[in-house]
């Protein structure tokens, strides 16, 4: 995706006013709305073939849950930004989408400009969480970070990739919680920039996505540094 090609987006809701309503807002505003899905299992089939950057995804659908839609998704396609827009503000249902591979998460109390803004920002990475539920996310990676996990293939401490200054810097920064609007105000370079140095860490590491990002930086302090 070029930066002049239109972000493409899927949207899955198994209501079908709420769903053609939030595909509408999204194509009049120059999205390009690819497909769109009423069940879990429809969702999984359209989004292999149409390919969407975006995936606006209910938690609450038939024949399979949004979380396992989100989870065997982005399995099939690492690249692709799930953004859940939900009812519900349940701090469990909240952990299980992000711990599903979902990017952000946001309420469906929002508004469509809302909803449009966070769109835009869940397609270059950027977390976006509804108000009060991004700190809560926050103490979730702290906690899995607490937890003895195998780290990537060459992240051992013995032959960890190295990273450049700016890299670590970057990864301490989204280590805090900060989104990449505010890494970039603070470092003082641009929002792209900053994609760039997590995607090249995230290759060092191989590492798949801001969550096992996040969860190598707290594993090292650098949260607290």
């Amino acid at each position: 995706m070029s930066e002049r090609d239109p972000i493409r987006v899927m949207v899955v809701d198994d209501h079908p006013m709420w769903r053609d309503a939030v595909a509408r807002d999204l194509a009049e505003s120059g999205f390009d709305v690819v497909a769109t899905a009423g069940d879990g299992e429809q969702a999984v089939r359209r989004a292999k073939a149409a390919a969407p950057d975006v995936l606006v995804l209910d938690l609450n659908l038939p024949a399979l849950p949004g979380v396992r839609v989100c989870q065997e998704l982005v399995a099939h396609n690492p690249a692709l930004r799930v953004l859940v827009l939900s009812a519900s503000g349940e701090h469990a249902d909240v952990l299980e989408a992000v711990k599903s591979g979902a990017t952000g998460y946001l309420l469906k109390s929002a508004s469509t400009e809302e909803l449009l803004d966070a769109v835009r920002r869940t397609a270059v990475g950027d977390p976006v969480f509804t108000p009060g539920l991004a700190g809560l996310v926050l103490g979730e990676y702290r906690r899995l970070a607490s937890e003895p996990a195998p780290g990537p293939a060459g992240a051992d401490d013995s032959g960890a990739p190295r990273l450049t200054d700016r890299e670590t810097e970057v990864l301490r920064l989204v280590a805090k919680g900060l989104s990449y609007k505010q890494i970039a105000e603070r470092l003082v370079i641009s929002h792209r920039t900053v994609q760039n140095h997590v995607q090249n860490t995230l290759g060092k590491l191989q590492l798949h996505n801001r969550v096992e990002l996040v969860r190598y930086a707290i594993e090292r302090g650098l949260d607290d540094a």
